[in-house]
Order: structure tokens, then C-alpha cells, then sequence
């Protein structure tokens, strides 16, 4: 069986890569995603593909936040009560989660590559989140698309590429190193549209549009296949050369989005790169 119609490969098809869109998907409360699976996959990952920390916070931060106090298995398996975020990542570690990711990405590879060519550094992360938890205000650098499993939850997602939402000097710091905090204003929230998202439906996520969301009333698990393109890498290899223009006192114009290849800017930061490999 497939998880996504053909109607909704058939509008994905459509609206990526930038336009952010519902779908639907029929992956159900797979086995692999239940969470006394999850606590499992959670304790048999390196500790640098593990985060969790509380869920109640602000929309904006520019901290990590505080930890659960409890192991990142009793986390997941008392999520219901224990007032957590875990983020589960790159789980294509484990081999049943690998071929998990493999399979709901070769349904859609013939819509992605007819438009940003060759799917680049597939990845996949769970994230399991406490009743009205909240996962603050960021941006992702990958293609995205969030798999709702199991309770509600509502993303605000904001135009990627707007620099009202996310400055150029954000991206840039972030695409040579630094951090991805963005700060939360009110006055920006009338800027954004929210996807309220209910077991069986998807979101398709753009490369760096700015978002944060809110868990409902029920715990929430939600699984994010996610690609890199050659496009989505030369745009931040063009931010990031922006960086070294701006370090010299110059004001650079903001990289393009796709269709735009970056093509100059990137091979500037390539060659930089490389330079100080060799250094």
C-alpha cells in the first residue's frame, strides 16, 4: 500500500518546492512509532542525535532550554505527564527506521527530482512532544515534510526567504556555524498561516521558512522525512560567502530562492572553504 495518494503526490508535485501545503498520508500508528518503540529507538541513538528539554516555552528563545530531569526513555514513556519535547534525530541510524525513511521518500523522488534534481542527505526525525508543549520559533535548513501520527498540534509557518521573519544575518551566522535562533516579536504572528495538523495529514515544510508550533490537547508524535537538493546547498553556500562580503564592509544582496542557483556566490564559498582545508 502506498502512503500517499496519487491526488496527493499529484499536488506536491505542484506546489514544491516552495509553497507550503496539506497532504494526506495512510502511515497509521505504524509499529516503529509507537512509543514504547520510540523510547526504545530513543536509548539505542548516540546522545548527539537526542534532544529533550521541558515544553512549556515562550514562542521565542534564545537559550537551550532546561532538561525534563528525567532519562530520555522515561521522557518518551511518561510523555503524557512529564511535560517534554524529545526530538529523535537522523533516525535512519537504526535499520527498520532507514528503510522506513527509504520507502515514504522513493514515493514522492520522481515529483522532488523533476524539480531540484538528485534528493541529497535524506534524513528523518521523530519528535514527541507533552500535551501543549511548544516548539519555538526556528527555521530548518532541509526539504521537509511533517507526518502527523499520533494528537494534534498546529504549525505557524512563516514565507521562507522573507527577511522580516528570518534577517540575512541570522542565515548567515547559521550557514557558517552559528546558531539559528530567531527573535519572536508579536507583531509578526499576523505574518504567518497555521496548519492545524490531526493524525493522517502532512505538511510540507520549505527550505528555511520560519516557524514554531503548538501541541494540542493529547500528546503528539510526528515524523519528519526530510532531503537536501543541490539548490537548497548552494543557497546556503551563497549565505554564507554573504557573510564573508558583509565581515569587509560590504551590504550584499540577499540570495535568491529557488529557481535562483546561487551558482557564483556559492562557488565563492566553496573555493573559501577549501582554501582553509588546505591551510
Amino acid at each position: 500500500m502506498t502512503v500517499f495518494s496519487s491526488e496527493d503526490r499529484a499536488l506536491f508535485a505542484a506546489m514544491y518546492p516552495e509553497v507550503p501545503h496539506k497532504l494526506h498520508h495512510r502511515l497509521g500508528r505504524h509499529p516503529l512509532l509507537e512509543i514504547d518503540a520510540l523510547a526504545a529507538l530513543a536509548e539505542a541513538l548516540p546522545a548527539a542525535s537526542i534532544e529533550y528539554n521541558k515544553a512549556d516555552l515562550p514562542i521565542g528563545i534564545t537559550e537551550k532550554p532546561e532538561a525534563s530531569g528525567l532519562s530520555v526513555g522515561e521522557t518518551i514513556r511518561r510523555i503524557e505527564e512529564s511535560g517534554s519535547w524529545a526530538a529523535l534525530k537522523n533516525i535512519e541510524q537504526v535499520p527498520e527506521y532507514a528503510a522506513l525513511l527509504a520507502d515514504l521518500l522513493a514515493e514522492i523522488q520522481p515529483q522532488i527530482e523533476a524539480k531540484t534534481g538528485r534528493m541529497m542527505k535524506t534524513q528523518g526525525f521523530v519528535f514527541i512532544t507533552s500535551p501543549g508543549g511548544v516548539t519555538p520559533y526556528h527555521f530548518d535548513p532541509e526539504h521537509n515534510i511533517l507526518l502527523q501520527i499520533r494528537g494534534t498540534k498546529v504549525m505557524t509557518q512563516f514565507p521562507a526567504g522573507d527577511a522580516r521573519f528570518a534577517p540575512d544575518e541570522v542565515h548567515e551566522t547559521y550557514h557558517t556555524g552559528g546558531g539559528r535562533e530567531l527573535v519572536w516579536r508579536d507583531e509578526l504572528r499576523s505574518g504567518g498561516t497555521e496548519f492545524p495538523l490531526s493524525p493522517g495529514e502532512a505538511l510540507f515544510v520549505p527550505v528555511m521558512a520560519p516557524h514554531f508550533v503548538v501541541t494540542g490537547p493529547d500528546s503528539s508524535v510526528s515524523l519528519s522525512i526530510t532531503w537536501r537538493s543541490e539548490w537548497s546547498f548552494a543557497e546556503a553556500d551563497a549565505r554564507a560567502f554573504n557573510s564573508v562580503l558583509r565581515r569587509i564592509g560590504m551590504k550584499p544582496a540577499s540570495t535568491g530562492r529557488w529557481p535562483h542557483d546561487n551558482r557564483a556566490k556559492a562557488l565563492g564559498w566553496r573555493l573559501i572553504r577549501k582554501l582553509r582545508g588546505a591551510g
